[in-house]
Order: C-alpha cells, then structure tokens, then sequence
C-alpha cells in the first residue's frame, strides 16, 4: 500500500480520497498534486517511487519533466516582453525575425504561432541529435518551411514546434532563452520549483518517467489493421480518427510529436539532454507545488497585468483540431475548455492551463482564485490521455465553498 505524504485542508478531503484511490487502483507510480486558493495552500499531496529501478521515493521536493504543460509558461513569457512594448503579437514574426519570411510565410503572425494557426505543426526535415541543444538551429528549420495551410485560417496542435518559433521570436526580442526569462523573472523572484531547462542538480533529483499501457502499434498493413481496437464510433468520428492517426507513423500527428526524435535518445524524455535542453514546448521540470505556484501568481496578477491575462485567456480558436482530430481551443497559448483541456461540470468556462503528455495538468482560474498542478511519472498513452488530473480537478471545484 502507497503512502500518502503531505497536507490536505479539511475542506479538500474528497481531493485527498481521489488521489489516494489512483494509488490503490493501480493507476500511479509516483505523482504529485498542489492546489492554492485565495493563495493559500490547501492541497499538498505526494506519494510512491520517483524511479521504478531503484526503488527511489517521490520527495516533497521531487521534480518532473511535465511535457506540454511549459507551453503556458512559454506564453507567459512572450507576454511579458509584449507587456513591456517589445514585442506585439499581431505583428507579423518576420519584422523580429526576418529569416521566416521564407515560404509563404510574410504575413505569419506572432499570435498565429501562440494559437496554433501558423501551419508549422512538423518540422520536415529529421532534427539530427547533435542540434538537440541548439535551439536556433531547429528554428532555423521551420523557417525554411512553408506552411501546410493557409495561417490564420484554421489551427492545428503545433507539439513540439510551438516552442522552437515562439522561443525564436522571444530570442530574438530579448537576447534571452525561455528558460532564462523564467528563471530571472518569473520562477526565480517568485521562489517556484519550475525550470524551463534543468540545471544538473534539479535533472540528477526529477522523477524518470515511465510507460503506461501501450496500445498495439500498426503493422506493415497500415493503421486499419488494429482498427477493431480504436476508440470512437468508426470513420469520421474525430476520436476514432485521432486513434487512427497515432497509430500510423506517418500520421501527421506521429510527425509533429517525433521530431526531434526524443526516442533515438537513450532513456527518452529521462536523457539529461532532454532535461537540461530547455525546449519551449515541452522542456518545463517542475515539482506540482511549483507549477500550481506559478498559475497562483499568474492569476493573482503578480506576474501579468490582470487585462493582460483576461486578453490572453480570451479564445481565439476553437473546435477541430487539424493535428489531433478532435476539438481543441487556445488563447493566445493557453489551452481553453474543450475535449483537449477536460474541467469539470461540462466546462468551467473560467478556467485555463494547459495539458501535458502522458497526464500532466497545470490549470488556473481567476474567477474561483485558484491555481493547481498534477505531475506524475506514470504516462498514460496518447490516445485515451489520462483522467486522473481531470477527477483531481473535479474534486477541487466539488469542494470550493459556496460563494
């Protein structure tokens, strides 16, 4: 039996009882769970093994590779230089960076990168391991690129490319990475557990990830030959479609998650390569206490200017996801309700965040004055995703007291 450690508010004991149950079912190797309200800590939950090899325990302290969630971050940053009049997200991203004119792509827009809009969701070419820590080598790819649509006329899940163009626009802007930004002006002043580019003694202390169930992958007979499996209610249902498009390697969507190719690495998204390079898109570690710190301090207004945030959380698309097939909504990078970004109660139009691989959440709300995070080391697979954190966060909002 897995035991529990940290601290629940009385009030949140349904939180304490879900969590829990995700250990005792089986669900969990190690994870992590944080809520502040009104900026108070009311959830501070960890429990189980940080590595399954060795046995090491999840720590208060523990930190983890939290994939997508670093998008919001990523955001948050590009807003800040937006707030300070260095950077306007309706400018097109050549006037910063003029080597993306190339392709069609003149009148691409900062916010069509935030939003997913630019047409930009693969790179083409295999991103070769030694450009693995060279960030400006990867965008300098995809601006060789042309777009696969049309920008600004439809949206796609841009996984791993988000980062490497928004990354690029905030460089060339600031002279700063992601990760420097949020380390001196962010995480840094505000004293969180959140580095967009592991130093050596946070990767040596995270918690290494570990696969879930996998669904049998498609055989040399293409995608339909495990079609009997796939979720959904048959052709054209956008679940079965995104099924079907996982489990084909040549799938627009296969594409735009493996490359760079974090696979040829040894230990994957456990490699220090992976860890300590920072990508914009996915590179965030971070312990749930920090995460849910940096959306309580973003929602509190010590970050971004409250009209800033309201503008951002604003959707700016919203409905079928050319990439993932079903329905996804950004604002200007933060995931907005929908089948992508799960809240509770069909929808807590307030709320915003974003996912991660395999399971991690990191969401706020300014409305009910909440921030909260889930970090586990237990993936769940791409296609059925995960909905520990979504019954984590319903169990917050099913305790909120009445207002």
């Amino acid at each position: 039996m897995t035991t529990v450690h940290g601290t629940c508010d009385p009030r949140f004991s349904r939180v304490r009882e879900v969590f829990d149950r995700h250990f005792a079912d089986g669900e969990e190797l190690g994870a992590a769970f944080a809520v502040f309200l009104d900026g108070e800590p009311v959830v501070d939950l960890w429990g189980g093994v940080a590595d399954r090899h060795s046995g090491r325990a999840w720590e208060s302290d523990t930190p983890v590779l939290t994939y997508s969630c670093t998008k919001a971050v990523t955001a948050t940053a590009a807003l800040l230089l937006a707030e300070r009049g260095l950077l306007d997200v309706t400018a097109p991203v050549a006037e910063v960076w003029p080597e993306f004119a190339r392709g069609g792509k003149e009148r691409v827009t900062v916010e069509h990168l935030l939003t997913h809009q630019a047409g930009l969701p693969m790179i083409e070419e295999q991103v070769p391991l030694e450009e693995f820590e060279d960030q400006p080598a990867i965008a300098d790819r995809l601006a060789g690129q042309a777009p696969i649509w049309e920008p600004g006329t439809a949206h796609g899940y841009h996984a791993l490319t988000y980062g490497f163009l928004v990354g690029e626009v905030i460089r060339r802007v600031s002279g700063k990475t992601v990760g420097e930004i949020v380390a001196t002006e962010i995480a840094g002043p505000l004293g969180l557990e959140l580095w967009v580019g592991a130093p050596d003694d946070v990767a040596a202390r995270a918690a290494r990830l570990s696969a879930g169930e996998r669904r049998r992958p498609a055989t040399d007979s293409g995608p339909d030959s495990a079609a009997a499996e796939l979720p959904g209610q048959g052709p054209g249902d956008p679940i079965y479609e995104m099924s079907r498009a996982s489990q084909d390697k040549d799938s627009l969507m296969n594409r735009a998650l493996g490359n760079p190719p974090i696979h040829r690495l040894q230990g994957g998204g456990n490699n220090p390569v992976i860890l300590r390079a920072g990508w914009p898109a996915m590179g965030a570690v971070a312990t749930a206490r920090g995460l849910a710190g940096f959306y309580r301090d973003l929602a509190a207004g010590r970050i971004l200017r409250a009209e800033t945030l309201r503008d951002a959380t604003r959707r700016r698309v919203d409905g079928p996801d050319r990439v993932l097939f079903i329905d996804s909504s950004f604002g200007l990078g933060y995931m907005r309700p929908s089948l992508t970004f799960l809240t509770p109660a069909g929808g807590v139009e307030s709320a915003f965040g974003h996912t991660g691989m395999g399971g991690s959440l990191g969401l706020g709300d300014v409305e009910h004055r909440l921030g909260m995070a889930y970090a586990m080391n237990k993936m769940a697979g791409a296609v059925s995703g995960s909905l520990r954190a979504y019954r984590l966060a319903e169990a917050v909002y099913g305790s909120l007291p009445a207002r």
